[in-house]
């Protein structure tokens, strides 16, 4: 997939206008997959994102979370974090299944289907030009954005 246009998807988004991937060309793209909304470190990371967006406008990129959490769930996170970017809901596991990151994780010693926190970065032409897998949060945001600033 990486150096390859994203096929274009359709989700359920916190705002008014409709998410469409493909309606994004032309603009860098961010979209980072967590695994639950309120929880510490996807709450962590989503405050990373946030405080660093200016920087990522000034880039010429939007931001957009990912996770399987409902709308509703997603409009407490964003209001509740103060999120400058929208957030999607993947309940049926569209992009998560695109991006392949659905993993099996352990939870407490069992066995847990769910979402490894990973980023992914689009060009304005809608190509992968990067990825990161198994995310660390500390500083991550702050990695991306510096990637984002070289293309």
């Amino acid at each position: 997939m990486m150096d390859q246009i994203v096929a274009d998807f359709e989700l359920p988004v916190t705002g008014e206008i409709p998410f469409r991937l493909g309606a994004l060309r032309g603009k860098k793209v961010v979209l980072y997959f967590y695994p639950r909304d309120s929880t510490p470190g996807c709450t962590t990371e989503a405050q990373q994102f946030r405080d660093l967006y200016p920087q990522f406008q000034a880039a010429g990129c939007t931001i957009y979370g990912i996770s399987r959490d409902s709308l509703k769930s997603h409009q407490n996170f964003k209001a509740k974090q103060d999120l400058p970017f929208e957030l999607l809901s993947d309940a049926e596991e569209k992009a998560c299944a695109l991006f392949g990151v659905m993993k099996m994780k352990n939870m407490y010693g069992k066995q847990v289907r769910g979402i490894e926190r990973s980023t992914f970065v689009l060009d304005a032409a809608g190509v992968l030009r990067r990825e990161w897998r198994g995310v660390k949060v500390p500083g991550h945001a702050q990695a991306v954005l510096e990637f984002v600033e070289t293309l």
